[in-house]
Protein backbone atom coordinates (compact mmCIF):
# COMPACT_ATOMS: atom_id res chain seq x y z
CA UNK A 1 0.00 0.00 0.00
CA UNK A 2 2.61 2.49 0.79
CA UNK A 3 5.36 0.89 -1.37
CA UNK A 4 6.95 2.02 -4.15
CA UNK A 5 3.84 2.11 -6.73
CA UNK A 6 1.26 4.47 -8.47
CA UNK A 7 2.89 7.27 -9.88
CA UNK A 8 6.14 6.99 -7.81
CA UNK A 9 6.59 4.57 -10.09
CA UNK A 10 6.16 6.73 -12.78
CA UNK A 11 9.01 9.33 -11.46
CA UNK A 12 11.61 6.62 -10.92
CA UNK A 13 10.44 4.80 -14.14
CA UNK A 14 9.33 7.38 -16.50
CA UNK A 15 9.44 4.82 -19.41
CA UNK A 16 6.44 2.75 -17.45
CA UNK A 17 4.32 5.61 -18.03
CA UNK A 18 5.45 6.75 -21.77
CA UNK A 19 4.26 3.53 -22.71
CA UNK A 20 1.41 3.33 -21.11
CA UNK A 21 0.59 6.78 -22.05
CA UNK A 22 1.78 5.87 -25.71
CA UNK A 23 -0.95 2.77 -25.58
CA UNK A 24 -3.49 4.88 -24.84
CA UNK A 25 -3.32 7.52 -27.62
CA UNK A 26 -2.53 5.44 -29.87
CA UNK A 27 -5.72 3.75 -29.09
CA UNK A 28 -7.74 6.57 -29.39
CA UNK A 29 -6.31 7.44 -32.41
CA UNK A 30 -7.00 3.88 -33.81
CA UNK A 31 -10.56 4.13 -32.92
CA UNK A 32 -11.10 7.61 -34.61
CA UNK A 33 -9.50 6.30 -37.93
CA UNK A 34 -11.14 3.29 -37.84
CA UNK A 35 -14.14 3.79 -36.20
CA UNK A 36 -14.71 7.70 -36.92
CA UNK A 37 -15.68 7.57 -32.84
CA UNK A 38 -15.17 10.47 -30.82
CA UNK A 39 -12.98 9.16 -28.05
CA UNK A 40 -12.22 11.70 -24.97
CA UNK A 41 -9.49 9.63 -22.90
CA UNK A 42 -8.98 10.86 -19.16
CA UNK A 43 -5.38 10.10 -17.86
CA UNK A 44 -5.60 9.67 -13.99
CA UNK A 45 -2.42 9.67 -12.35
CA UNK A 46 -2.53 7.78 -9.07
CA UNK A 47 -1.49 7.81 -5.81
CA UNK A 48 -0.47 12.03 -5.88
CA UNK A 49 1.12 13.80 -2.77
CA UNK A 50 2.34 16.79 -3.80
CA UNK A 51 1.84 18.83 -7.35
CA UNK A 52 4.96 18.74 -8.67
CA UNK A 53 4.79 14.78 -8.90
CA UNK A 54 1.68 15.47 -11.11
CA UNK A 55 3.21 18.39 -12.87
CA UNK A 56 6.52 16.12 -13.45
CA UNK A 57 3.89 13.44 -15.22
CA UNK A 58 1.71 15.52 -16.75
CA UNK A 59 4.22 16.99 -19.01
CA UNK A 60 5.50 13.72 -19.96
CA UNK A 61 1.65 12.46 -20.37
CA UNK A 62 1.09 15.70 -22.66
CA UNK A 63 4.50 15.43 -24.73
CA UNK A 64 3.38 11.47 -25.86
CA UNK A 65 0.21 12.70 -27.13
CA UNK A 66 1.34 15.94 -28.88
CA UNK A 67 4.03 13.41 -30.61
CA UNK A 68 1.18 10.76 -31.39
CA UNK A 69 -1.17 13.18 -32.41
CA UNK A 70 1.78 15.38 -34.90
CA UNK A 71 2.81 11.83 -36.54
CA UNK A 72 -1.08 10.49 -37.17
CA UNK A 73 -2.34 14.20 -38.41
CA UNK A 74 -5.51 13.53 -35.66
CA UNK A 75 -6.32 15.88 -32.16
CA UNK A 76 -7.98 13.62 -29.84
CA UNK A 77 -9.50 15.46 -26.97
CA UNK A 78 -8.18 14.13 -23.35
CA UNK A 79 -7.71 15.23 -19.76
CA UNK A 80 -5.00 14.66 -17.33
CA UNK A 81 -6.56 14.31 -13.68
CA UNK A 82 -6.10 12.40 -10.40
CA UNK A 83 -6.74 9.88 -7.66
CA UNK A 84 -7.04 11.41 -4.65
CA UNK A 85 -5.94 8.78 -2.20
CA UNK A 86 -3.93 10.41 0.34
CA UNK A 87 -4.21 12.81 3.49
CA UNK A 88 -1.70 15.12 1.89
CA UNK A 89 -3.42 15.42 -1.51
CA UNK A 90 -7.11 16.31 -0.30
CA UNK A 91 -5.70 18.67 2.27
CA UNK A 92 -3.44 20.83 -0.78
CA UNK A 93 -6.40 20.12 -3.41
CA UNK A 94 -6.12 23.55 -4.38
CA UNK A 95 -2.92 22.96 -5.36
CA UNK A 96 -2.97 20.29 -7.15
CA UNK A 97 -6.27 21.80 -8.88
CA UNK A 98 -4.06 23.88 -10.46
CA UNK A 99 -2.83 21.41 -12.85
CA UNK A 100 -5.14 18.52 -12.56
CA UNK A 101 -7.81 18.55 -14.27
CA UNK A 102 -10.33 15.88 -12.47
CA UNK A 103 -10.26 14.26 -9.06
CA UNK A 104 -11.32 10.87 -8.65
CA UNK A 105 -11.13 10.15 -5.02
CA UNK A 106 -9.82 6.26 -4.33
CA UNK A 107 -11.56 5.68 -1.11
CA UNK A 108 -10.08 2.30 -0.57
CA UNK A 109 -6.66 3.50 -0.44
CA UNK A 110 -7.80 6.70 1.37
CA UNK A 111 -9.49 4.90 3.98
CA UNK A 112 -6.24 2.77 4.77
CA UNK A 113 -4.23 5.90 4.84
CA UNK A 114 -6.62 8.02 6.97
CA UNK A 115 -6.85 5.24 9.45
CA UNK A 116 -3.59 3.35 9.31
CA UNK A 117 -5.29 0.43 8.44
CA UNK A 118 -4.46 -2.24 5.71
CA UNK A 119 -6.86 -4.16 4.00
CA UNK A 120 -4.69 -6.94 3.79
CA UNK A 121 -5.44 -8.19 7.52
CA UNK A 122 -8.13 -5.36 9.10
CA UNK A 123 -10.80 -8.23 8.45
CA UNK A 124 -9.04 -10.11 11.36
CA UNK A 125 -10.10 -7.57 13.77
CA UNK A 126 -12.71 -5.32 12.50
CA UNK A 127 -15.65 -7.71 13.90
CA UNK A 128 -14.40 -7.09 16.93
CA UNK A 129 -14.24 -3.29 16.53
CA UNK A 130 -17.97 -3.53 15.24
CA UNK A 131 -19.05 -5.20 18.08
CA UNK A 132 -17.35 -2.99 20.86
CA UNK A 133 -18.98 0.07 19.19
CA UNK A 134 -15.60 1.52 17.99
CA UNK A 135 -16.67 1.26 14.34
CA UNK A 136 -20.52 1.75 13.79
CA UNK A 137 -19.47 0.08 10.34
CA UNK A 138 -16.78 -1.41 8.36
CA UNK A 139 -14.87 1.46 7.38
CA UNK A 140 -13.68 -0.61 3.99
CA UNK A 141 -17.71 -1.09 3.15
CA UNK A 142 -19.45 2.32 4.18
CA UNK A 143 -17.23 5.80 4.01
CA UNK A 144 -16.21 7.18 7.39
CA UNK A 145 -18.02 10.30 6.56
CA UNK A 146 -16.55 11.90 9.40
CA UNK A 147 -12.85 11.23 8.95
CA UNK A 148 -12.24 10.26 5.02
CA UNK A 149 -15.60 11.85 4.24
CA UNK A 150 -14.79 15.37 5.80
CA UNK A 151 -11.46 14.91 3.72
CA UNK A 152 -13.25 14.10 0.81
CA UNK A 153 -15.58 17.54 1.49
CA UNK A 154 -12.37 19.44 2.16
CA UNK A 155 -10.57 18.74 -1.23
CA UNK A 156 -13.49 18.77 -2.86
CA UNK A 157 -14.22 22.47 -1.88
CA UNK A 158 -10.64 23.51 -2.22
CA UNK A 159 -10.31 21.77 -5.74
CA UNK A 160 -13.35 23.58 -7.04
CA UNK A 161 -12.54 27.43 -5.56
CA UNK A 162 -9.42 26.76 -7.99
CA UNK A 163 -10.80 24.97 -10.90
CA UNK A 164 -14.79 25.74 -11.13
CA UNK A 165 -16.35 23.08 -12.18
CA UNK A 166 -13.87 20.08 -11.53
CA UNK A 167 -14.96 16.62 -12.15
CA UNK A 168 -15.10 14.78 -9.07
CA UNK A 169 -15.68 11.06 -8.11
CA UNK A 170 -15.01 7.92 -6.81
CA UNK A 171 -13.54 5.33 -7.20
CA UNK A 172 -13.65 2.26 -4.96
CA UNK A 173 -15.99 -0.54 -3.09
CA UNK A 174 -17.51 2.51 -1.31
CA UNK A 175 -19.22 3.46 -4.94
CA UNK A 176 -21.08 0.52 -4.35
CA UNK A 177 -22.60 1.17 -1.43
CA UNK A 178 -25.73 3.22 -0.91
CA UNK A 179 -24.91 5.26 2.32
CA UNK A 180 -21.45 6.42 0.56
CA UNK A 181 -23.27 7.10 -2.06
CA UNK A 182 -25.87 9.58 -0.67
CA UNK A 183 -22.68 11.25 0.98
CA UNK A 184 -21.11 11.54 -2.60
CA UNK A 185 -24.10 13.53 -3.72
CA UNK A 186 -24.41 15.97 -0.82
CA UNK A 187 -21.03 17.45 -1.18
CA UNK A 188 -21.74 17.74 -4.85
CA UNK A 189 -19.74 14.49 -6.15
CA UNK A 190 -20.61 14.07 -9.92
CA UNK A 191 -19.74 10.32 -10.44
CA UNK A 192 -19.18 6.96 -8.67
CA UNK A 193 -17.49 4.04 -9.83
CA UNK A 194 -17.55 0.64 -8.29
CA UNK A 195 -17.09 -3.02 -9.15
CA UNK A 196 -19.71 -4.19 -12.23
CA UNK A 197 -22.02 -6.56 -9.91
CA UNK A 198 -22.29 -3.37 -7.83
CA UNK A 199 -23.71 -1.32 -10.25
CA UNK A 200 -27.05 -1.80 -10.23
CA UNK A 201 -27.26 -0.60 -6.41
CA UNK A 202 -25.26 1.89 -7.41
CA UNK A 203 -27.76 3.49 -10.15
CA UNK A 204 -30.43 3.21 -7.77
CA UNK A 205 -28.58 4.62 -4.87
CA UNK A 206 -27.57 7.47 -6.69
CA UNK A 207 -30.97 8.03 -7.81
CA UNK A 208 -32.37 7.88 -4.63
CA UNK A 209 -29.94 10.54 -3.45
CA UNK A 210 -30.88 12.94 -6.35
CA UNK A 211 -34.81 12.38 -5.10
CA UNK A 212 -33.85 12.83 -2.52
CA UNK A 213 -32.09 16.19 -2.69
CA UNK A 214 -35.03 17.40 -5.20
CA UNK A 215 -37.35 16.70 -2.38
CA UNK A 216 -35.49 18.59 0.25
CA UNK A 217 -35.03 21.70 -1.57
CA UNK A 218 -38.50 21.71 -2.44
CA UNK A 219 -38.39 21.09 -6.23
CA UNK A 220 -39.46 17.92 -6.23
Amino acid sequence: MLGHRGCRLGITYPEIYEMQATAIFEAAVAVMKEADAAVDPEIMVPLIATKREFDILKTLIDRVGREIMDREGVTVPYLVGTMIELPRAALLAGEIAEAAEFFSFGTNDLTQTVFGLSRDDAARFIGAYQRLGIFEQDPFVTLDVSGVGELVRIAAERGRTIRPGLKLGICGEHGGDPASIAFCHSVGLDYVSCSPYRVPIARLAAAQAALSGEAGSGTA
